[in-house]
């Protein structure tokens, strides 16, 4: 089994970035997720609700965040620097909140006019910790950024190929990975290899990660990552064949265990 993908989002909901290397910290990969667009009340903005951010094409540099959206300038972003924090929340069900700080006017400007709404973009000077009492499938003081759960995402090519199978079977097209925008993407694998880690300890290289249990997936997986077009699957598949507790199960949860560097053709190991 070998790592054969990494990407990674640096404005949570925008378009994904592959790379040929990345570096691991114990929040998630370099750059993924450290800026988030939120609307008025602070609250994050998703493809959920604005399939549009897919327009929204951002790169990480020593300069700052460059973003660029077709028919609009490119746009140097750098990073906040004594602004006073404001407090975000990922999602408008969520409480707990995270102090993030304002990227400024001129990228206030020109999201607002790609996306065509009044929006805020914030940036994370310091991992956030998710704890949710009483919610099981949340582990106390992992440390993330503007994911939406856990640190790293994984998924496996010879389940996508399964579920691609299914798709064709049930008259539909095939989807691409970049549906489930996963960081991590592995060869070599049996399809549905991955349901069988949760709970265990794995390598990627030279860095150590928990699987930290299966990926329950939205609606996003829906929206074609180029376009911005919705459809139904591949949840409509994943409900009859991957409904497992009411969730409907793709790609697997992680959480590195130490500070490290992935490189593709990485070998992956279990190691518990």
């Amino acid at each position: 089994m070998r790592l054969s993908e990494i990407n990674t989002y640096p404005v949570k909901g925008c378009h994904g970035l592959g790379h040929d290397e990345a570096g691991v910290r114990p929040w998630g990969l370099d750059g993924d997720r450290r800026w988030m667009i939120v609307d008025a009340d602070g609250v994050g903005v998703t493809q959920r609700d604005v399939a549009a951010l897919v327009r929204v094409h951002a790169r990480c540099g020593p300069d700052g965040l460059l973003l660029c959206a077709e028919g609009h300038p490119e746009l140097l972003v750098p990073e906040p620097a004594g602004a006073a924090p404001v407090a975000v929340r990922t999602f408008r069900r969520r409480l707990l909140r995270v102090d993030a700080l304002p990227a400024g006017p001129a990228a206030d400007a020109w999201l607002g006019a790609v996306l065509d709404r009044p929006v805020r973009l914030v940036w994370l000077a310091q991992p956030a910790r998710h704890i949710r009492r009483g919610d099981k499938e949340y582990d106390p003081g992992d440390q993330v950024s503007f994911a939406d759960a856990y640190p790293v995402l994984l998924a496996s090519t010879a389940s996508l190929a399964a579920l691609g199978d299914w798709l064709v079977a049930a008259g539909a097209e095939p989807v691409p990975m970049a549906r489930f925008r996963p960081n991590l993407v592995v060869d070599g694998a049996p399809a549905w290899a991955e349901d069988g880690w949760a709970g265990r300890g794995l390598r990627i290289g030279a860095v150590r990660f928990r699987a930290a249990g299966p990926s329950a997936r939205c609606l996003v997986t829906t929206i074609d990552q180029e376009t911005g077009v919705r459809d139904r699957e591949p949840l409509r598949t994943l409900a009859r064949h991957r409904n497992i507790d009411r969730k409907l199960l793709f790609g697997l949860n992680l959480v590195p265990l130490q500070a490290g560097h992935l490189r593709l053709g990485d070998p992956l190991e279990l190691t518990d």
